[in-house]
């Protein structure tokens, strides 16, 4: 396998979705693995010590499940699923395990299931800038940039050493719009539409950001209409889901948010509210992207039901 093989392999697992809901179930196991690789220098793992590390990322950053017994073992979809042309999957006796067995986790630690990234995978990534690259595309194609260093945390990976722009694999970085964040910044008079925070260095604005309410990796446009003006923390807790915006553009906080003190609680403090509106003469978020956020990254009661 050579390195274009590879970014061919991984770059197939995009945007993949379960009755019109985004399912990064592969990606997020995916580098899980690759976390493993940089500390361990071997994917090897059963099932058993994977289901709850995997689970928690896929229920992190994944859209919200009903069943409590569903996000406990959401990695099962995954263990089972993912291309044997990369993933090698086997019984405790060592018989292969195929792409058809059921995806419940009882069935799988009853089976002692335990996969491995193929040889020739493990390979490839012990090679000089090869496991940033596996990262980079797998970031770039399921998430967006305000995730990208809490999902290194997650993971366990320096998101400095993945973030390298030259590591990205060439035909697959993300092309944004130049003038968008200038606009959307304009548009909301460079305060954050959720706090209004509008801190400036002299005449440099600072800890403001334009977010995309559809992220780009999922087909949002970089449009004023797909955008808000959110400071740096704002900005974080509205791709996470933690925030998220009702069709009358009222701010929403999850039900599933904690905090413990007068910080953290101020959040809270935004249920209900108005987001700020653009500049006269420019576009409200477009209905259609507050749709998607609200489907696809806001951690709603579901979760809890």
């Amino acid at each position: 396998m050579t390195r274009e093989e590879l970014t061919h392999r991984l770059s197939r697992l995009r945007r993949a979705s379960v009755g019109g809901r985004r399912a990064p179930h592969k990606p997020l196991l995916v580098l899980w693995l690759l976390g493993r690789f940089a500390e361990t220098g071997s994917t090897a793992v059963s099932y058993e010590s994977a289901e709850e590390p995997v689970s928690r990322l896929i229920n992190d950053f994944g859209p919200v499940v009903r069943s409590p017994a569903t996000a406990r073992q959401r990695a099962a979809m995954p263990f089972v699923h993912l291309e044997r042309e990369l993933w090698d999957l086997r019984d405790k006796d060592g018989e292969e395990i195929g792409s058809a067995a059921p995806e419940r986790g009882g069935w799988l630690r009853e089976r002692g299931a335990h996969g491995r990234l193929r040889p020739e995978v493990e390979l490839l990534l012990s090679e000089p800038g090869v496991l940033g690259q596996a990262v980079r595309l797998l970031l770039d194609q399921h998430f967006t940039t305000a995730l990208e260093t809490v999902i290194c945390d997650a993971i366990g990976l320096d998101p400095a050493g993945p973030a390298d722009a030259a590591e990205r694999p060439a035909g697959l970085r993300r092309r944004r719009r130049a003038g968008f964040t200038e606009e959307v910044l304009q548009a909301y008079a460079y305060a954050c539409a959720f706090c209004g925070f509008d801190g400036a260095l002299g005449r440099n604005p600072v800890g403001l950001e334009a977010a995309h309410v559809r992220w780009h990796s999922q087909d949002g446009p970089d449009e004023v209409g797909n955008g808000l003006a959110l400071c740096s923390l704002h900005h974080t807790l509205f791709d996470v889901g933690v925030l998220g915006l009702l069709p009358d553009l009222r701010i929403q906080v999850s039900p599933l948010y904690v905090a413990r003190n007068a910080a953290g609680r101020a959040t809270d403090l935004l249920h209900g509210q108005p987001v700020a509106l653009p500049r006269p003469g420019r576009p409200r978020p477009d209905p259609r992207h507050v749709d998607w956020h609200a489907r696809q990254v806001f951690k709603s009661a579901a979760a809890a039901a």
